[in-house]
């Protein structure tokens, strides 16, 4: 068990807010998506994850409404729960807003799911937000794989 909580908590930078409540459109999640140079994926499928995600969190930019950040977890209700699809534009918050991300979501899970195991599937760019949020690179020499199903 990592002490996220104990970690320098990160402030959303002015003129941007936490979305918790709506459910980005996949084709707002795959702009976000394509600017972060992730991959996208059919609208139907990433609707359907969406939906039956545990939960989520977007950054929307007030100036524009656009999104700017999200992150969404899995989970099994027990011991497991997984972070997919974090990102944020990219700009000279990116790190602030993959921190206030992280950080945001590490604390709802630990308040409604204590205990569980958190692993993540980000791009190499949130490496330093999730670092500095508490996660371990590799811990104890785990190392993950992918397998992609098509």
């Amino acid at each position: 068990m990592f002490s996220f909580l104990q970690r320098s908590t990160p402030i959303l930078p002015e003129g941007f807010i936490l979305e918790t409540q709506k459910l980005p459109t996949p084709q707002q999640l795959n702009n976000l998506l394509s600017k972060c140079k992730e991959k996208t994926h059919p609208s139907r499928r990433l609707e359907i994850a969406l939906k039956q995600s545990f939960c989520f969190l977007s950054i929307i930019n007030q100036g524009n409404g656009n999104l700017v950040g999200f992150v969404r977890a899995t989970t099994d209700n027990g011991l497991n729960a997984n972070l997919w699809n974090l990102v944020a534009e990219p700009s000279k918050n990116q790190q602030l807003i993959l921190s206030f991300l992280v950080n945001r979501i590490l604390i709802i899970l630990k308040r409604d799911l204590p205990g569980c195991s958190i692993s993540v599937s980000s791009p190499s760019i949130a490496i330093t937000a999730l670092q500095s949020q508490g996660f371990l690179l590799d811990p104890n020499g785990i190392r993950a794989m992918a397998f992609q199903l098509r």
